[in-house]
């Protein structure tokens, strides 16, 4: 086990690939078991680790975002929202945040919703006098509403793996992601004074809202449209993501003329990249887990959690530390597949729901994708924006902090992230 321990860090503070990293202590740790003879099982659980129907449903999500970007839907759904809280002080980070919320039921992706929102919304929000660290943090803090709201890349893989039920999973993620929505937009109302935050001389327009929304129907109308064929039991994951690819193609090339075939030569190959990237992790950390679950390891963390506290609420409160302490320095998805087999029978143990357990994993994991040293979000936007990341997290923490009480109040209150599950009757 320390053999394993130490070449998994050691192999990270290198700076290897997390998903050769894992793979790698996979391989270190089988040949220790048995020698050369075990190392023949790798290829094995490689190819068993990504044996799972369900994980198709990702490059198409993942494609359907692409498309949906790049033929301009954003900006639509950026000029929806603004028509509705661009009004307020600090109208544009509203709008944002509204905008996140659009976004999410497209893309599913945290990572997509910063990096068309970095080029977007965050240079219109420093022309109109925000700070560029401010309106990074905001983009950030936005950003996570992505992997909550379904359609969700994590919840895909969860379910997956953890054989959860992925329609219960994206149908708990609603109203989390709205509250994150909710208390953000909190923030900004609340710093708006102090910050002195622009706001419109314009006021709410029945007229604009709805030539804005005529405008945008058509991208409001597929995320409608792809949550209600999941959670009303007409088509799987994988099929509503696949009609979602057809209907951003036909949406995007066809209504607006945005699309031309170099552009969907380019969104085939970041499609491929991204794919690739999280399957090699899922792949590498199957090895990993085979490893882990044949020595027992997840029973000792569990009984571990138990010998300090049996009290459901201290143990609810540890995992959650655990994840977002890992969350500082590990890829999200590497830390869900490692993780997700050892907690959630810690969680099954206390009594919590599998859904609401999946759900409290899943959005601790969100938040550490704005969590310095390596959050995801804060690179990309500090790569498309030229903003240094240390002046983004200094705006970030209070919708850092905002977002961790949001947590809280999922994990401690199971009644609200199953409320919708149960009214579908998931």
């Amino acid at each position: 086990m320390i053999i394993v321990a130490v070449t998994f860090f050691g192999l990270l503070a290198l700076g290897m690939p997390v998903g050769f990293v894992l793979g790698v202590a996979g391989l270190v740790g089988i040949f220790d078991m048995g020698g050369g003879r075990f190392l023949a099982m790798a290829p094995d659980r490689l190819f068993a680790g990504l044996d799972l129907f369900p994980f198709l449903a990702m490059p198409f999500f993942i494609l359907a975002g692409e498309i949906m970007n790049r033929s301009g839907i954003t900006t639509h759904l950026v000029r929806f929202a603004d028509s509705l809280v661009g009004w307020l002080r600090g109208g544009m980070a509203h709008s944002n945040m509204v905008a996140s919320v659009m976004f999410a039921g497209i893309t599913g992706a945290a990572t997509a919703d910063a990096a068309a929102f970095g080029n977007t919304l965050v240079p219109a929000m420093v022309k109109q006098g925000y700070t560029r660290p401010f309106a990074c943090a905001v983009t950030a803090a936005g950003s996570i509403i992505g992997p909550t709201i379904p359609p969700s890349t994590l919840m895909v893989i969860y379910g997956s793996i953890m054989g959860v039920s992925i329609a219960g999973l994206f149908a708990a993620g609603i109203l989390p992601g709205l509250l994150i929505c909710g208390i953000c937009m909190a923030v900004i109302a609340a710093s708006g004074k102090r910050l002195n935050l622009p706001k419109s001389d314009q006021g709410i327009s029945a007229r604009v809202i709805f030539a804005s929304f005529k405008e945008s129907f058509l991208a409001l109308v597929l995320p409608i449209f792809i949550l209600g064929s999941i959670l009303g039991g007409i088509a799987t994951p994988t099929e509503a993501a696949s009609i979602a690819v057809f209907y951003a193609l036909v949406v995007g090339g066809l209504v607006y003329r945005a699309l031309t075939w170099n552009d969907l030569y380019e969104m085939l190959v970041r499609t491929t990249r991204i794919t690739g990237i999280i399957f090699l992790i899922i792949a590498s950390a199957s090895i990993l887990g085979w490893w882990m679950t044949f020595n027992q390891i997840p029973q000792a963390i569990a009984s571990g959690f138990l010998s300090i506290s049996q009290d459901p609420n201290a143990i609810i409160g540890m995992i959650i530390a655990l994840l977002l302490f890992i969350g500082l320095f590990m890829d999200i998805n590497a830390t869900l597949i490692i993780l997700a087999p050892v907690l959630a029978p810690l969680t099954a143990t206390i009594g919590m729901d599998p859904v609401h357990a999946g759900i409290m994993i899943i959005l601790a994991l969100n938040i550490s994708l704005m969590t310095p040293p390596v959050g995801a979000c804060l690179f990309v936007l500090a790569s498309v924006t030229k903003e240094k990341v240390e002046e983004i997290t200094k705006s970030l923490w209070p919708f850092l902090l905002a977002e961790v009480i949001i947590l809280l109040v999922v994990a401690y209150w199971a009644n609200l992230t199953l409320f919708v599950p149960r009214l579908l009757g998931l």
